[in-house]
């Protein structure tokens, strides 16, 4: 999981920057949200000989298909982050200082990851 931490007001579009210019391995598709939906945010997408798929905003003009099929995928990482979000602490954020709390970010996420493996 890859995680950055941006002001509250500021958009998805830098979070995505600041996610994909890491040296990740190469996704075949990226699945995001209507806020993802730009064109320079597609065009990196297919760059990288990967398929976006991004639902349209409703101002766009030129409409391009979605696979829903795929597109349901994303419900997984949404009940992810509902799971992670039980630690009050990740939803409150009462951490003050980036470090600390992407190290409890850490923790949680290792604690979900053992009660998936105890199942």
């Amino acid at each position: 999981m890859r995680t950055e931490i941006t002001p509250g007001q500021e958009s998805n579009y830098t979070g995505y920057d600041l996610v994909m210019e890491e040296n990740l391995p190469q996704p075949a598709v990226l699945v995001a949200d209507r806020s993802y939906d730009s064109d320079k945010a597609r065009e990196d997408i297919e760059s990288r000989n990967a398929l976006p798929m991004i639902p349209m905003r409703k101002n766009r003009k030129l409409r391009k298909a979605v696979d829903m099929t795929i597109y349901t995928l994303r419900n997984m990482v949404e009940r992810c982050f509902s799971k992670l979000k039980n630690s009050r602490r990740l939803a409150t954020r009462y951490d003050k200082t980036a470090d600390s709390f992407l190290g409890f970010r850490d923790i949680a996420c290792i604690r979900l990851w053992l009660r998936h493996l105890s199942k």
